[in-house]
């Protein structure tokens, strides 16, 4: 069986989330769940001025302050809830379709950059509005109509953060 590397695409008639995954070559079987009807925030259409902005374009700003002390690194895995809307205001992903209080658990090497960069920010308990510029999320064009494309906005709760496992050690040869 052939695996290729894939952006997920989840929600109804698929939507891209912000990881990538191993699939196979199989079809989808079952019907994906619909979106719930989740309004945008009133500020989905660009940056607050108060954001904090990096150098690769990425603005922040806290929603709820953390409880927690660990940021997420390389090579760890987050448990997150999240809604993502492009800057129309049209929701493409959201955690709450697998049910409301639903946790996601992603590795972080395989998420966005957009996403990669804001959960380091982050500690658990926090949950944090993104304005994710296009060369950090999906690019300018959609991979499919109707699709994430161009800026796009995030509220991540971060809700653990689970450390890398751990590899096994080599044995030596004889």
């Amino acid at each position: 069986m052939r695996t290729v590397l894939w952006f997920a695409v989840l929600g109804l008639l698929g939507v891209a989330s912000p990881v990538v995954a191993i699939a196979d070559d199989k079809p989808a079987e079952a019907a994906k769940p619909p979106l719930p009807d989740l309004p945008a925030p009133s500020d989905v259409a660009g940056p607050p001025a108060d954001g904090e902005k990096s150098k690769t374009g990425l603005v922040s700003k806290v929603l709820t302050k953390g409880t927690g002390s660990a940021h997420p690194t390389a090579g760890c895995e987050v448990k997150v809830r999240y809604s993502g809307w492009m800057t129309d205001g049209k929701l493409f992903d959201t955690s709450e379709k697998k049910g409301a209080g639903f946790v996601a658990q992603f590795p972080i090497d395989l998420l966005i950059k957009g996403w990669q960069e804001g959960l380091k920010l982050m500690v658990p308990g926090e949950k944090r509005r993104m304005w994710i510029p296009s060369d950090q999320a999906y690019g300018d064009t959609p991979r499919r109509p109707g699709g994430p494309h161009g800026m796009l906005v995030f509220d991540v709760e971060l809700v653990d953060v689970v450390a890398a496992p751990t590899k096994p050690a080599k044995k030596g040869k004889k």
